[in-house]
């Protein structure tokens, strides 16, 4: 009860002036404070990893599960896909260069229904196609000028800029996010684009009564226990159940999904990859506090912001560690180094510090640790790179000119990366 009591009152605290934090951020490398990062090939209980056995049956499974109950919360349950559908599909996509294919997945347990659609942009092959799989934010409807592609009936956030009014999106937000999507590119280069919207398995916003957390519930719940899946967690939960699907596709090379994610999205890309070794590639864009960036450093957006502003996204036991980051039993390397041997691809932006690119740097280049124990290149820069000078070992990292965004230059720069390991 002590422990509940308390962290009923971290959660008290943590729902206070979230803009007096942010007076506060560090946003100068000289105001970073002193930190020890746990050691990636150091046990929890201080003995050293030196062999691929005791990384892949000790080491790797308890920083998982650290993760699991400190930080992103476990999966309360099991639930399969209940039925597919498939909306619509064509051979003529993008003048002829494509296929297009979109389809729900249903999900069922007593009286709760969900649905998850999903769009798909597949080169004309008779071979199976390696693919992105990435989450958009305002709906499939988005990504690009298609008027086949339907407008999803999920609560989304509004916009009235881009047509979003009373949570529901129009007309006029079709093709509003296709800068960030190059369907043509990621297609001539003989990729798929796998898409969905990630407010189809849980709504952003701090209520648990909708979305999948509820087929979960045990009787009288209303929301998860402390050390349960938060927002994040039931995002990568959501890409898992579309490799379910992507495994059974005859047109995909499930043995070749990229899974991809910016900002938030990025954060449950990292997660998924870790907790689901089915994904061959992960590719962090922006991803910052909680996802690919040193939460010790305190640079940027920290534990505390991150779970003032969204509460929903992570366990409740991650509130013990707002302006305690020290003692948190792992930081963000340990993450992407659970992604090991899979390539894994970090990206920063020059103008975006919130996500503070040098500890996404950093976290990347303290994970390659892992890598190396296997064999593998690891990160092949000592330094921070310069500005649009990417590097790519097994794991690749760049920092481009520009805000914080999903850009035409990241997505180059994955494809090139997803050239050099799947092709």
């Amino acid at each position: 009860m002590k422990n509940i009591a308390a962290l009923l009152f971290l959660t008290f605290l943590t729902l206070g002036n979230a803009s007096a934090q942010r007076e506060n951020v560090i946003s100068e490398e000289s105001k970073v404070p002193e930190y020890k990062l746990p050691d990636v090939l150091t046990r929890f209980n201080g003995k050293k990893v030196k062999s691929e056995k005791v990384w892949l049956k000790k080491q790797r499974p308890e920083i998982l599960k650290v993760f699991t109950n400190e930080v992103y919360g476990k999966v309360p349950g099991e639930l399969g896909i209940s039925d597919v559908k498939v909306w619509e599909s064509s051979e003529e996509a993008l003048g002829g260069l494509a296929r297009r294919k979109q389809i729900s997945l249903f999900f069922d347990k007593d009286d709760r229904h969900l649905e998850v659609n999903v769009l798909m942009y597949l080169p004309k092959t008779t071979e199976k196609v390696p693919v992105f799989l990435a989450y958009n934010f305002t709906g499939n409807h988005a990504v690009f000028n298609d008027p086949a592609i339907r407008l999803t009936e999920s609560w989304v956030a509004n916009n009235p800029s881009v047509g979003i009014i009373n949570n529901q999106v129009t007309e006029q937000s079709r093709a509003s996010a296709e800068d960030r999507w190059p369907v043509e590119e990621i297609v001539k280069a003989g990729y798929g684009l796998v898409a969905i919207y990630y407010g189809d398995v849980d709504p952003d916003k701090n209520d648990f009564s909708d979305g999948i957390h509820p087929f979960f519930y045990q009787q009288n719940q209303v929301s998860p226990k402390f050390n349960e899946w938060g927002s994040i967690a039931a995002w990568a939960w959501g890409l898992s159940r579309v490799a379910d699907y992507l495994e059974q596709d005859p047109m995909v090379d499930a043995k070749k999904i990229a899974v991809l994610g910016h900002s938030r999205l990025g954060k449950a890309a990292l997660w998924a990859g870790a907790a689901d070794q089915r994904f061959a590639m992960v590719i962090s864009n922006e991803s910052g506090c909680g996802g690919a960036a040193l939460s010790r450093r305190k640079f940027g957006e920290t534990v505390r912001i991150i779970n003032t502003s969204f509460p929903h996204w992570f366990c409740d036991n991650f509130l013990k560690y707002n302006d305690n980051e020290e003692q948190l039993p792992v930081d963000q390397h340990q993450l992407l180094a659970l992604i090991a041997p899979r390539p894994l691809y970090v990206a920063s932006a020059e103008g975006d510090k919130w996500a503070d690119p040098r500890g996404e740097f950093l976290s990347a280049k303290y994970a390659s640790a892992a890598y190396e124990l296997l064999g593998l290149e690891g990160l092949p820069a000592k330094e921070m790179p310069g500005i649009n000078q990417p590097v790519m070992g097994t794991i690749g990292y760049h920092i481009r000119t520009g805000k914080h965004d999903l850009s035409l230059y990241d997505w180059q720069q994955y494809i090139k990366f997803a050239d050099k390991h799947f092709k």
